[in-house]
């Protein structure tokens, strides 16, 4: 899925033998008149108390004016400043190529207006340093956040937000702040996944993260607007908004492969004993069940009076049956796309022969003890019976689905 054709080319200054902790990618597109000093005030911070060692990585992706001749100058004049030249546009790009090769613990990337108050660097970086998180993100939309910008921007921002939470069900708060930092081996995991290479990359690179249970750690920022900033508002929003189906198409079919990226990354259940995701799984696997014991009280007094006891279970039964298991696929386990569709409904089907014995027996128990049972009576025999079968189908499903609850055993990359 990565862009393979970008052509990367590295000026570098003699560094420390000492492999920074710290890289701080700073992507820029015709940037002369800005890239100085820019550089230099990152550079000072970073040399005056900051507590990790650091390199800064100029990021210039085909500029066209003198922006690559500044960061050279930049590069021979200041230690631990080096350049990388890429022959295609797009931030993404710039950021995936810099932070594949890096050899820096913890990669970063920060824009070169440095709209964001340098002191929010440290809290930033330090729980990716420490193991606590996987990634970090600025966020402007934060109410601790202090946020100098046009309600144009702010309008944009908090609506875009919005609706990635409402197509992804995203729940980090600000995606396009241009301020994050990533620990190196979670990035060499990820970014071979993210397929855009422009101002998207962001979002998608954090709704893989969070899909994939990484921990998004995020810091509350003061920002200031640049207003000679030059990206093209309505164009990016339409490439955005393509994003966000592309990737919601993805999750929905299956063809992104977050089960095998989390096995990739070794997350561990948090209770010996208790499989991975199993808390969470039985919890809209309750919601799914109850559901589908009213639809199935409603579907059996329907047919109850026109077909009798027996057969009003019976259909009531493979009825919901169908739904449960197609709706325990989706939400439950996961799983998406047609791959195994056929085979696992029918393995869904056996589950509720072994459900339908158990009802179809004790009804006929309930008839052979009291044969003038009232409806009411039937019914509490076969939602007793349900509940009976509910963890069997449970433990049945699991099975079924068995693929996603384990993850695949093939390397993501």
């Amino acid at each position: 899925m990565t862009d393979t054709a970008t052509a990367v080319q590295a000026t570098t200054t003699p560094e420390p033998v000492q492999t920074p902790i710290l890289d701080v990618v700073i992507p820029v597109y015709n940037e002369e008149h800005t890239l100085d000093d820019c550089v230099r005030r990152l550079s000072a911070h970073l040399r005056g108390g900051f507590p990790f060692t650091a390199r800064i990585t100029i990021a210039d992706n085909a500029s066209t004016d003198a922006t690559l001749e500044v960061a050279r100058r930049l590069a021979a004049e200041l230690d631990g400043v080096r350049v990388v030249h890429l022959d295609r546009k797009g931030r993404g790009r710039a950021l995936r190529a810099v932070w594949e090769a890096s050899d820096a613990e913890v990669v970063s990337y920060m824009d070169v207006d440095l709209s964001t108050d340098l002191n929010a660097l440290l809290p930033l970086v330090a729980p990716l340093v420490s193991g606590h998180s996987d990634l970090a993100i600025g966020t402007r939309l934060s109410r601790s956040s202090r946020v100098v910008r046009g309600p144009k921007r702010e309008f944009i921002s908090r609506c875009y937000n919005l609706i990635l939470k409402a197509s992804l069900q995203a729940r980090f708060s600000d995606a396009q702040c241009g301020f994050k930092a990533m620990r190196t081996e979670v990035a060499r995991k990820l970014l071979p996944l993210v397929e855009d290479g422009e101002w998207f990359f962001d979002t998608e690179l954090l709704v893989l993260a969070e899909r994939s249970g990484l921990r998004i750690h995020e810091v509350p920022v003061d920002w200031i607007d640049d207003p000679d900033s030059r990206v093209d508002i309505i164009d990016t929003a339409r490439k955005d908004l393509l994003g966000v189906w592309r990737v919601g198409r993805g999750l929905t079919t299956g063809t992104l492969p977050i089960n095998e990226l989390r096995v990739a990354i070794g997350r561990e259940p948090l209770v010996d004993g208790v499989p991975l995701g199993m808390v969470g799984q039985l919890v809209r696997f309750g919601i799914i069940g109850a559901v589908s014991t009213v639809a199935y009280a409603l579907l059996y007094v329907l047919f109850q009076a026109a077909a009798g006891a027996q057969v009003a279970n019976f259909l009531a039964l493979l009825i919901t049956a169908v739904g449960n298991t197609a709706a325990n696929r989706a939400f439950t386990f996961g799983v998406r796309g047609s791959s195994r569709l056929v085979s696992q409904h029918f393995q869904g089907l056996l589950i509720f022969v072994f459900a339908w014995v158990l009802t179809s027996g004790s009804l006929f128990a309930l008839h052979r003890w009291a044969p003038d049972a009232a409806v009411h009576l039937e019914l509490f025999v076969l939602v007793v019976a349900n509940l009976v079968a509910t963890l069997t189908r449970f433990i049945g499903l699991r099975w079924v689905f068995r693929n996603a609850v384990q993850g695949s055993k093939s390397p993501v990359m």
